[in-house]
């Protein structure tokens, strides 16, 4: 049996203070997630919070991510419209990652056999070239590969071979590497 008010966030490290954390959402939930607010100024806030972005870098309006502080971004990486960064733990996306549309990449998660419902959280990797089609979804601990592809509405639990199809059937293919 669960005992959900014995949960606690004993143990996890959000990285900033309160007033830090609360200035963020302030800003993400305004300005940031805004559809007329400049890609570029998007960077420029992402940067500003402490993410680590590269170059030629482009978010779209209502994404959403919890910590800039926990976020890398390679260079001329694509963020694309109302994906969403849930990093209690770190995210790496490597050069020239696509993350689509309505995406989830969620480094958060519980231990399911712990009373107390416990975070089980744990870092995502998205290496270079791969995509993360839309409204896909990689768990808490995965590294997607080089050019690994994450189809459309696929769920991702486990890490993601390099140059690699996952599906939203749970099948895999090798794929081509981009030219």
């Amino acid at each position: 049996m669960r005992d959900l008010p014995a949960f606690t966030l004993a143990g996890y490290d959000k990285g900033r203070g309160r007033l830090v954390q609360a200035l963020w959402f302030a800003v993400m939930n305004t300005v940031f997630m805004a559809w007329f607010t400049p890609a570029r100024v998007r960077v420029a806030l992402l940067r500003a919070f402490g993410a680590d972005i590269g170059t030629g870098v482009l978010v779209r309006h209502r994404v959403r991510v919890l910590w800039p502080w926990k976020l890398t971004v390679g260079d001329h990486a694509w963020i694309g419209e109302g994906a969403w960064i849930l990093n209690l733990e770190p995210v790496t996306l490597g050069a020239h990652v696509c993350v689509s549309q309505e995406a989830l990449l969620c480094t958060g998660s519980h231990d399911h056999r712990a009373a107390d419902f416990r975070y089980r959280n744990a870092p995502i990797t998205v290496d270079d070239g791969a995509w993360i089609a839309a409204r896909a979804t990689v768990l808490a601990g995965v590294k997607v590969g080089r050019c690994a592809v994450v189809g459309a509405g696929a769920v991702l639990h486990q890490d993601l071979p390099e140059l690699t199809l996952h599906t939203a059937d749970n099948r895999r293919r090798p794929v081509e590497e981009p030219a």
